[in-house]
């Protein structure tokens, strides 16, 4: 795959990919037809947040140089994003960087609200980000860490060829599902529950009726309605 596949009018959210490992449907409905409702866990996520994507609070000890809100893209991949935080670890093995003395070797790290997950979401989102860093610096990156916030400590994640593999199919698909304007059916599952979309996605709806059966129904109601009314 070339370097300059997608143009960078086409670049999609970098951060889309754990929406789209969650459930496509609800990928679909953020980023194509731009919908959102938050809920509980999506604000306390964003609170969690505002210290991580303070670019400002960015530091550096010793050795270690801690860049937060660092924006990131890839071009053969087709995205762009930020991460939350990426350390980078001073070492002769490691990358230059515009304006810093010495060699780096990066570290991405992700800020997560609750607790480690049993499926590959919020591995692929930080997978991605260490993709795009390595494109944009020419390194390697073997590693990096979910910190979650509910248990206070991180969790360490190795990329390896499978992720990286699911990572750029899933952009793949993503894009195809964009260029094409397509929403994608789902079957409701557990995690429909907790999603703060589920009020205008209706996977029951669509899996039991149309669309066109629902608004007819509805007309009726009302028209019923006015009619016990008068």
């Amino acid at each position: 795959m070339e370097l300059a596949e997608y143009a960078e009018d086409d670049w999609l959210s970098l951060s889309g990919i754990q929406h789209f490992s969650f459930c496509r449907r609800q990928w679909a409905l953020i980023h194509v037809e731009q919908l959102w409702q938050d809920n509980v866990l999506t604000t306390s996520g964003s609170i969690e947040h505002e210290r991580a994507h303070d670019y400002g609070a960015s530091e550096k000890r010793g050795d270690l140089l801690i860049l937060r809100d660092l924006r990131v893209f890839s071009r053969r991949m087709g995205v762009s994003g930020a991460c939350d935080v990426v350390e980078f670890h001073a070492s002769p093995d490691g990358v230059t960087l515009q304006g810093r003395d010495g060699q780096w070797i990066p570290y991405p790290v992700e800020y997560k609200h609750g607790q480690p997950k049993t499926q590959d979401a919020d591995r692929l989102q930080l997978c991605a980000e260490a993709m795009c860093l390595e494109e944009m610096l020419s390194c390697d990156i073997r590693e990096g860490a979910l910190f979650y916030q509910h248990i206070r400590r991180r969790e360490t994640v190795s990329f390896d060829e499978s992720l990286r593999e699911t990572v750029t199919d899933m952009f793949r698909q993503m894009h195809d599902f964009y260029t094409r304007g397509h929403t994608p059916k789902v079957r409701t599952k557990q995690g429909c529950k907790a999603c703060s979309l589920k009020d205008v996605c209706l996977p029951e709806l669509l899996k039991k009726r149309s669309a066109r059966k629902y608004v007819d129904d509805r007309i009726y109601e009302v028209i019923h309605d006015s009619e016990v009314a008068v």
